[in-house]
């Protein structure tokens, strides 16, 4: 049963996502890469950004270009071999610009992403390409636009096993995408409860194997770094908001462990002694506190990381 649980658990967390993405130069291909990874254009793995042709291999990021191919034929090609097509029309937000610039009293924010929409998808439908998903979004203003549909199409329609990764690297760009990290993370935990459930009906073994001090440490860590509240993360925010580590650490319970694990109540020490008695004991008693405690616990580390992690998406 242990071998099973930890069988779907890796399921889950090793499960391979390949997203290819592909235009011609100056088209914002490596800007997306990078907004749909959450990563700033200048970190170390990030696709690199320019005015001139930056993607034009295959990296480890799972992602290619093919220059010069008409998109609408391309498109055609990948339906045709049964894969997934989304047409991505990125730049919106420069196309709103220059129009409002040349045209300040027309200018109609609604009419202009019409007007892209429809030239997109008479296009695509002149080659034959029949209902496509066209998205229309802005690299730097994740919020506005269509990405966030896109996402939740994405999470949609790829498989079971691998929603959970993409999900995990979806950018915190709003609550709803909090949310979502959340739920799959949520939907982990009785995973993890359960495999600590079944270790435990042996005698002893919640003192070899169970959810100790450092398990919990590294299990708040795990979490913290799925929402981009790691100790680099925090610094770099910090930086940008003019302020301090310490003044952030005031503000975001997660950064403070012995906070969510210290609990000195008499009720408490009751437990913890009923605990250690089980755990020399075995049996379904222990099974049930075993895995009680873990889904207790990592659940209260999920719910204060993705509440932390809202609070300061209001902040910047």
């Amino acid at each position: 049963m242990v071998s099973q649980i930890q069988k779907a658990l890796a399921a889950a967390e090793d499960a391979s996502l390949k997203i290819a993405v592909i235009g011609e130069s100056g088209a914002g291909k490596s800007s997306f890469i990078n907004a749909l990874r959450g990563l700033s254009h200048e970190a170390e793995e990030s696709a690199g950004v320019g005015v001139v042709e930056t993607t034009r291999h295959r990296t480890p990021i799972n992602t290619q270009n093919i220059p010069s191919l008409n998109d609408a034929l391309l498109a055609q090609k990948i339906k045709d071999v049964g894969k997934k097509f989304y047409f991505v029309r990125t730049k919106v937000d420069s196309d709103l610009y220059n129009e409002e610039k040349t045209k300040p009293t027309t200018f109609k924010k609604k009419r202009v992403l019409q007007k892209i929409r429809d030239y997109c998808l008479a296009n695509l439908s002149d080659v034959g390409v029949s209902e496509p998903r066209i998205f229309l979004i802005s690299n730097f203003d994740l919020a506005d636009f269509d990405f966030p549909k896109l996402e939740e199409t994405l999470l949609m329609e790829l498989p079971g096993h691998k929603r959970h990764t993409f999900a995990l690297l979806l950018p915190n760009i709003s609550d709803a995408s909090i949310e979502i990290k959340r739920r799959f993370l949520k939907e982990k935990i009785w995973l993890e409860a359960l495999k600590s459930a079944a270790v435990s009906f042996i005698p002893l073994m919640p003192f070899v194997s169970g959810f100790d001090l450092p398990q919990q440490e590294q299990c708040l860590k795990d979490y913290r770094n799925y929402f981009g509240l790691d100790d680099e993360s925090i610094k770099e925010i910090a930086e940008k908001l003019d302020t301090s580590v310490e003044d952030m650490r005031g503000r975001l319970k997660c950064l403070d462990f012995w906070s969510l694990v210290k609990d000195d109540s008499m009720p408490a020490k009751v437990m913890k002694g009923t605990e250690s008695f089980y755990a020399v004991m075995g049996g379904p008693e222990s099974s049930v506190i075993q895995g009680f405690k873990v889904y207790i616990l990592c659940l209260r580390f999920l719910d204060t990381v993705a509440d932390d992690a809202k609070h300061l998406l209001k902040m910047i």
